[in-house]
């Protein structure tokens, strides 16, 4: 529920659902639309909101780069609320050895990079990369990598399929990327452990 009434909110700011005039940038709410998406993208650690949606409408309303550049500043302020917030769990929560019981153990980098499509998988690690203490360096190469591959694939599916009327087909490609990432994601785990 909260997660549809906030994906609303664009809509209801900019005043129509998806349309020709919608999907023009040439208007002047389109930085508040870019904002607004950028906000969705970021605080979608905390909430559940659907990313690839988000990251659709981006392209397709602001064109490819625009889309791009605000999709991928969304996910990586995402990514850092994340780790952020998991290096506020107090140490004394955390047991002093890596490996001892209850003492999370950092995700490897793979593992970061491969889950940013995958929902709630590349929030959690981002969780717990910040409560294993990982180094902030190594924790934004892989999220950031993982980040802009994603943030161009769906705004790029956006700005390109959603203009021209592919509805479907636009929605397909970034849910087949995300199946394709997430059972790569789940081999790789399999593997490591």
């Amino acid at each position: 529920m909260v997660s549809a009434a906030l994906l609303s909110l664009p809509f209801v700011v900019v005043g129509e659902l998806p349309g020709e005039r919608w999907l023009s940038a040439t208007d002047s709410r389109a930085p508040l639309f870019a904002a607004l998406g950028t906000l969705l993208l970021a605080v979608d650690v905390l909430l559940p909101v659907p990313s690839s949606v988000v990251g659709l409408m981006l392209g397709a309303r602001l064109g490819l780069l625009v889309g791009f550049a605000c999709c991928l500043l969304g996910l990586i302020l995402g990514h850092v609320i994340g780790y952020g917030l998991g290096r506020l769990a107090p140490q004394r929560w955390l047991a002093s050895t890596p490996g001892a019981p209850g003492a999370p153990s950092a995700p490897s980098m793979l593992g970061i990079f491969l889950s940013r499509p995958v929902p709630v998988l590349s929030e959690a690690l981002a969780l717990t990369a910040g409560a294993a203490r990982m180094p902030l360096r190594l924790f934004l190469v892989s999220a950031g990598l993982g980040d802009a591959i994603y943030a161009a694939v769906i705004s790029a599916a956006g700005a390109e399929l959603l203009p021209t009327g592919a509805y479907t087909l636009a929605l397909v490609l970034p849910m087949a990327f995300i199946a394709v990432a997430g059972w790569v994601a789940q081999r790789r785990l399999q593997r490591g452990s």
